[in-house]
């Protein structure tokens, strides 16, 4: 049996250096690693990203071919890209252990040592050197590039007191500390904002990625580190906070571009996963599919929308807080009533908002018109847009004189000088009596939804409501507890009590 073979229980059994030769070791690089374990996975049909949705056929393919090439590589996309993720999912695809040499501060391979202390323990002990096993998991580094990281941070520096306390010059290799690049020998080691990190760092980071030596206060020390590097960027840091310099670009040898989910379904599965939402809640709170489609459908309508900066992006983390924050906003009503379960209503997305005004950036016209009212314009344009997959569309209507009108009988009788409040707080009974008061509403949603019943279509019917009044066939109003609807001329002409000042204008 060779040393591929042996099982990982038996493997970190050994505990000395002639065990591990006598079991046919042979060292290779951590690049060689990954492509030799990603040949098995291909060749298997195995997932290798498993639970990244939208990037099947796009970033993973061009990660696979990097990986084959035994490049190093820049994920360069918007936040909310899943780039880190990835980076960190790349630990899968490294044997379960390697063996190191014990008490080795830089993962010493024990075949190939690169560190004093390394060669100092082989010569001293010989195939009796004592060797240890270091896991997957164990073996990647993180760094986030901020402006205060310095060179001894990630290269290393001379340490005074080691120098002294061992009584050697500073020109002697063990007095330096390490930093965190060194010490991933043998690692995935992730630069996370890149374009953050000062010029001069990025520059000592050169002969790393070509040469694989470092430098330290000018001394000679060349360690051929082995080390696989992953870098990630927004692209607007080049031209906003800073820039990768172009030496540096050059060495990273492939670049690969993140996207944001191209369609609502791969959205939904994406929040769906990522969601924290307690067994609890999902007891208490029935989520209809359409919501789940609103929330996606909120990130779209941001990321094309005039007020939103387009260049900054809108995270996968907006559509995630905003399910957690809708569920959570349904179950504070279960709380407060008397009721043992409920449904999630259209009402309930009054609890997306501080989700919405905390994930996007706005230009110069969204922060005069105030994030508040940026984040309802998202919400009521996502429904417009929903709408249309459930009703007809009004619009058309309108230019098609001849043909009957599914919402007259609704808009005739909020014509009359009828009104609707629909209330955050209202239980469930109460909720569904106030819908039950508008004549042909519910006939609406039965002629539109086949087979439709209980809450799903109280949520449908209020749905209605809200998609009329977002085509101007009715109006509706903010109240601090809920929403008002009446008809769309007389509303010109009278406003709600309670309305706040930004309501008013």
């Amino acid at each position: 049996m060779n040393y591929q073979e042996i099982p990982a229980e038996k493997k970190v059994l050994i505990k000395t250096l002639g065990e591990l030769k006598a079991a046919g070791y042979e060292p290779k690089s951590i690049k060689e690693e990954l492509r030799g374990n990603l040949i098995g996975k291909l060749r298997n049909k195995e997932q290798v990203f498993e639970g990244i949705y939208g990037y099947e056929d796009t970033v993973i393919p061009d990660i696979e071919r990097a990986i084959l090439s035994r490049h190093n590589m820049n994920l360069l996309g918007l936040r909310g890209q899943a780039k880190t993720r990835i980076a960190r999912m790349m630990t899968h695809l490294l044997d379960e252990y390697i063996p190191i040499v014990k008490g080795s501060e830089l993962n010493d391979d024990p075949l190939r040592p690169i560190s004093r202390y390394a060669l100092d323990a082989i010569e001293e002990h010989g195939d009796q050197m004592p060797i240890t096993w270091m896991h997957r998991e164990e073996r990647y580094s993180e760094k986030l590039a901020t402006p205060d990281v310095s060179i001894a941070d990630l290269i290393g520096d001379v340490d005074p007191i080691k120098a002294a306390s061992l009584k050697l010059p500073y020109s002697d290799e063990r007095v330096i500390h390490y930093g965190l690049i060194p010490r991933s020998h043998r690692s995935i080691f992730v630069i996370n904002e890149l374009p953050d990190l000062q010029a001069r760092i990025q520059v000592a980071l050169f002969n790393i990625l070509q040469e694989g030596d470092i430098q330290i206060r000018g001394f000679k020390l060349r360690l051929p580190l082995d080390i696989q590097f992953v870098f990630t960027a927004n692209p607007e840091d080049y031209t906003n906070r800073g820039s990768i310099v172009t030496p540096l670009k050059d060495r990273i040898d492939s670049q690969i571009i993140t996207h944001y989910p191209k369609s609502i379904e791969i959205g939904k599965k994406i929040t769906g996963q990522e969601a924290n939402v307690l067994d609890e809640q999902a007891a208490k709170v029935e989520v209809h599919e359409l919501s789940h489609d609103l929330i996606e459908q909120i990130a779209f309508e941001a990321r094309d929308n005039e007020y939103v900066d387009s260049k900054s992006g809108v995270s996968a983390r907006l559509t995630i807080s905003a399910l957690e924050n809708l569920i959570a906003a349904a179950e504070r009503r279960v709380l407060l009533s008397s009721d043992d379960n409920t449904h999630v209503r259209v009402g309930d997305f009054v609890g997306v908002i501080p989700s919405i005004t905390g994930k996007v950036e706005l230009v110069y016209e969204g922060e005069q018109e105030g994030p508040g009212i940026v984040a309802n314009n998202l919400l009521g344009k996502a429904i417009r847009t929903q709408f249309l997959n459930y009703f007809p569309n009004p619009e058309e209507l309108r230019k098609q004189k001849d043909k009957p009108n599914p919402y007259k009988e609704i808009t005739n009788w909020f014509g009359d000088g009828n009104s609707l409040d629909l209330l955050v707080d209202q239980s469930q009974s109460e909720y569904a009596a106030t819908l039950a008061g508008v004549p042909g509403l519910s006939k609406l949603v039965e002629d539109t939804q086949k087979g439709i019943s209980g809450g799903q279509k109280l949520f449908m019917m209020e749905f209605a409501l809200h998609g009329l009044a977002e085509f101007s066939m009715l109006s509706k109003h903010q109240l601090e507890k809920g929403s008002q609807f009446k008809d769309l001329l007389s509303s010109m002409f009278s406003m709600p009590e309670d309305l706040g000042e930004e309501d008013q204008l």
